[in-house]
C-alpha cells in the first residue's frame, strides 16, 4: 500500500471535502478522487460514502485513519532514524506544553538545552491538548495534566502541584494564612474561560463542595492572567509553583495557602510507546525529568 495514497486519504478524511482536500494537496480533484477509487479498490470495500455533494466515512475509513497514521509515523521514524545514523544530526524535536508552564517555568530549561544541542530543531507549541497532539502524531512529546489510560503511551509522572490563591500585594486577602475555595465567592476571581483544564479542575472541586465560583473576567493567556490579578481586577486560583519560578517578575503579587478540598493538578510527559526517539528527544524527555524532579515526591 503506497503511502502518498495513505496522505491523500487522510487529506479527504480531514477536510470530508475533496476540491479543498485537493488543494491543500496542490493536485487537481479527479486526479485525488481516482487516487482514493484505486485505494478503495485495493482495501476492497469503501472508504468514503458520497450522498449528493456530502462526504462520510465508512466504518473502513475509520480503520484506515488508525492504520495509516501508523504507517505514516512509521515511515517518518525510519526517515529520521537513517538520517540520525548517516549525519549524526541531532534531530528534531516537537514537543506540545501547557500556557502557563511554557510561559513562566520551561523557557529557561529550553534555552539551556539549545545552548548545549544547537544542531537541535526544537519546535515547542504552547496548547491545552497536548495529549490529544501526541495521539494525533503532530508532536514527538507533550506535557498536559494527566490524562486517561491509554497502552498506545508511556506516560512519565513529572510532579503533583496543589493549587493558591493568587492576589496582589496589600489587598484585603494577601494578609490571610490560609484560605478556602468557600470563601471566595464573594471576591471578585479573574480565571480561564471554561473547558480550559484548570479552569475544570478548580470548578470541579468546588461542584464537589457544593457551590460555583463566578468570575470578574475570564482571559486564555496564563500571562494576562497575572496580570490583571496584578492590577487588582480580581484574586486567580493557580499552581503556586508558577509564580515561584517566574523569576520575581511579578513582586506585587503574593501566594496564599488553600485549605480543605484543594486542587492538584498531576502533570506528565506522554509520548508514543512504540515510536523512534532520537538521541535529542531521549536527552530532553531526561532534561525534563529532572526539572520537575525538585517538585515531587508524588502520592
Amino acid at each position: 500500500m503506497d503511502t502518498r495514497n495513505i496522505r491523500y486519504f487522510l487529506a479527504v478524511y480531514e477536510h470530508l471535502h475533496f476540491t479543498r482536500a485537493a488543494e491543500q494537496l496542490g493536485i487537481s480533484q479527479p486526479t485525488l478522487s481516482q487516487q482514493i477509487r484505486a485505494l478503495e479498490a485495493e482495501v476492497g470495500i469503501p472508504l468514503f460514502d458520497r450522498i449528493g455533494k456530502k462526504v462520510v466515512v465508512t466504518e473502513a475509513g475509520k480503520m484506515l485513519k488508525h492504520y495509516g497514521t501508523k504507517m505514516l509515523q512509521a515511515e517518518m521514524d525510519i526517515q529520521t532514524a537513517a538520517t540520525e545514523l548517516r549525519s549524526g544530526s541531532q534531530g528534531e524535536i516537537r514537543l506540545a506544553a501547557l500556557p502557563s508552564d511554557l510561559d513562566f517555568r520551561l523557557v529557561p530549561l529550553f534555552v539551556r538545552f539549545k545552548t548545549k544541542y544547537p544542531d537541535t530543531r526544537l519546535q515547542v507549541i504552547s496548547t491545552i491538548f497536548a495529549y490529544e497532539e501526541v495521539l494525533g502524531h503532530k508532536v514527538d512529546l507533550g506535557i498536559g495534566l494527566q490524562g486517561p489510560a491509554d497502552d498506545r503511551l508511556t506516560r512519565i509522572p513529572l510532579c503533583s502541584e496543589p493549587y493558591g490563591l493568587l492576589v496582589r500585594a496589600g489587598s484585603k486577602l494577601a494578609g490571610r494564612k490560609r484560605i478556602t475555595l468557600a470563601d471566595l465567592r464573594s471576591h471578585p476571581l479573574v480565571m480561564y474561560p471554561k473547558g480550559y483544564v484548570g479552569r475544570d479542575l478548580v470548578d470541579e472541586t468546588c461542584r464537589r463542595q457544593g457551590f460555583e465560583l463566578t468570575t470578574a473576567m475570564e482571559t486564555d493567556s496564563a500571562v494576562s492572567l497575572l496580570q490583571l490579578v496584578s492590577a487588582g481586577i480580581g484574586a486567580a486560583v493557580q499552581p503556586v509553583g508558577l509564580i515561584g519560578q517566574n523569576g520575581g517578575a511579578y513582586p506585587d503579587i503574593v501566594a496564599v495557602p488553600l485549605s480543605g478540598e484543594v486542587p492538584v493538578r498531576h502533570l506528565e510527559l506522554t509520548y508514543y510507546t512504540d515510536r523512534f526517539l532520537t538521541g535529542a528527544q531521549r536527552e530532553l524527555i531526561r532534561w525534563l525529568t529532572d526539572f520537575f524532579a525538585p517538585m515531587r515526591p508524588l502520592p
